[in-house]
């Protein structure tokens, strides 16, 4: 114990690690996840070595976790400030309501301290960012003591994680579970219902399964029909939907080949295109032959960040009719990211400013087009300049106060930071030419920030940790099921009663509005289909923001 204590840094990241792993186990479809597994181990170990740690090492990781997490968001977040998105928005209003007004009515009829109701809040609602929001807020009240502040906020980190533990695993199986049956649809059917309908004609794919045919194919052809026509002009005959990607003449291979260059016979041409268009070159160039060596051109991937306003609010589908591009360079869409979420890239999917379109095809084509709807996204490594000054204009923002009253409230550093996230994160996604962050990058200091802010909140808190369980053990777990049945049903009804939301899609809707990333993926092996997913980016987005406001919120009312 010594040692842990002359050390903390080594109880820290004993904390991690321990942490992760009890994250890591598995009951059934559930697993506590890094987050709260860190936190159980902190407070134990706390409570046991009483470590010591600095209060500026969990400001600065925090101030990193919430703006990192608003800067992955911020795209979407403005995205989503519409009309289309507006009954969303509504699910996401209904959650903050229900968990601060059931918060507060518990606080009044139990007599709970502001930490351990804020603790409810924040593990009832299953958003770690609240414990950080929080407990700053309370650090920040007037007329506590040094020994109050501590004791509060340890019963914010004691409370969150009892919580947790209730609210995730009553998630989880609402929403997989029971939302389906409440709903009478066989989810998996509905949303391979749902999947056809945005795929018109397409059909749908089960998880594991891949298209026989593919839709972009590469074929070499002997040229005995099309001797003395030019490049160009073989590509015109071909209605500008195949394109010729190499020639080999005897020993030389063009790659690409000038329009210009005349074919002659037994000339071998690789071409790429639609299958469906493919075959009809087989009928002007010549017959098909086998894979020839050194003639063989791979296809090209580039990621494109979507900033052509003509395209932003369009499906897939209109953007690649109205960019014929797309046709005639064989160029597909395979893959849409959209802040740290992937999405199914069906003809019917509607795009946002900042989406990240991976193109796939040939390399002709992609040059063309990645001018035409946006900028090639260049993510190879973080610029620290924009990232500093980013977080330096967060943190000045939380010093702001603004009274309502006598009650003096403030974003903090957490909040303010998450509003500077946003805001930099949404100008970052204009052009995707400056202030480079990179997807893996921004996850890891999301995650690396939450888990040693938790990991310094719960050693400290641990001292505090029995006391409270003793006095309100049966509350928290009731606490914990009720603040996620309540708003999670209020939201169902809501949904499909007024604002008609699809059934898969409403069911991943309520999973982001609670930010469950578990609920999501169990909810998506139930489906075996990513259509909710569809409806979760939009709540957990918008829930995201809204959440770790809640935090000082309820300081601030219940501290007046």
């Amino acid at each position: 114990m010594g040692v842990l204590r002359d050390h903390p840094e080594l109880a820290l990241f004993l904390c991690l690690a321990a942490g992760y792993l009890l994250g890591k186990l598995r009951v059934g479809p559930l697993t506590l996840g890094g987050i709260c597994g860190t936190l159980i181990v902190a407070l134990l170990l706390g409570a046991w070595t009483k470590v010591t740690v600095s209060d500026d090492v969990k400001t600065i990781f925090f101030a990193l976790f919430i703006f990192a997490l608003g800067y992955m968001a911020g795209p979407q977040f403005f995205a989503h400030l519409n009309r289309g998105s507006l009954r969303f928005f509504t699910l996401c209003l209904i959650e903050v309501v229900c968990v601060v007004g059931i918060a507060l009515g518990l606080a009044g009829a139990f007599d709970l301290d502001v930490g351990t109701a804020s603790g409810i809040l924040a593990g009832a609602a299953t958003e770690s960012a609240v414990v950080g929001t929080a407990t700053e807020a309370i650090g920040k009240l007037s007329g506590l003591t040094q020994q109050q502040i501590t004791q509060y906020q340890g019963h914010v980190a004691t409370a969150y994680t009892v919580c947790y533990l209730f609210g995730l695993i009553t998630i989880v199986i609402y929403t997989s579970q029971v939302m389906p049956m409440m709903l009478r649809i066989n989810l998996r059917d509905a949303s391979r219902e749902l999947w056809e309908k945005m795929r018109g004609s397409g059909g749908g794919l089960e998880a594991d399964e891949r298209e026989a045919l593919p839709g972009l194919v590469g074929r070499t052809f002997l040229v005995t029909h099309a001797d003395g026509t030019t490049v160009a002009d073989l590509e015109h005959r071909l209605g500008g939907r195949v394109t010729v990607e190499a020639v080999k003449r005897g020993s030389k291979v063009l790659t690409p080949p000038p329009p210009g260059f005349t074919l002659t016979l037994s000339d071998l041409v690789l071409t790429v295109g639609r299958r469906s268009h493919i075959i009809e070159a087989g009928r002007i160039i010549g017959p098909e032959t086998p894979a020839v060596p050194g003639l063989d051109t791979p296809l090209a991937t580039t990621q494109v960040s979507l900033t052509d306003k003509a395209a932003v609010g369009t499906s897939i589908d209109t953007l690649t009719r109205e960019h014929p591009e797309f046709a005639s360079g064989g160029v597909y869409v395979t893959d849409v990211l959209r802040g740290d979420q992937n999405l199914p890239a069906t003809p019917e999917t509607v795009l946002h400013r900042g989406d990240v379109l991976t193109l796939v095809g040939s390399r002709s084509g992609l040059g063309k087009l990645a001018a035409k709807i946006g900028a090639t996204v260049r993510n190879d490594a973080t610029d620290f300049v924009y990232l500093g000054l980013g977080i330096a204009c967060g943190s000045l923002l939380g010093q702001v106060v603004v009274r309502f009253g006598d009650v003096p409230l403030s974003l903090g550093t957490g909040g303010g930071c998450l509003v500077s996230g946003l805001l930099f994160g949404w100008f970052r996604s204009r052009t995707q030419t400056f202030g480079a962050f990179p997807p893996q990058a921004a996850t890891t200091l999301k995650d690396m920030g939450l888990a040693v802010f938790i990991a310094c909140t719960g050693l400290v808190s641990g001292p505090q940790a029995w006391p409270l369980l003793k006095q309100y053990g049966a509350l928290l777990p009731f606490a914990g099921i009720a603040m996620v049945l309540v708003p999670a049903t209020v939201s169902l009804i809501v949904g499909r009663k007024l604002l008609k939301i699809e059934k898969p899609l409403l069911i991943g809707a309520i999973a982001g509005q609670q930010c469950s990333t578990p609920a999501i993926t169990s909810v998506t092996q139930v489906a075996q289909s990513s259509v909710p997913m569809l409806g979760y980016t939009i709540t957990y987005t918008l829930s995201n923001f809204l959440l770790p406001l809640t935090g000082p919120l309820l300081v601030g009312v219940l501290g007046a």
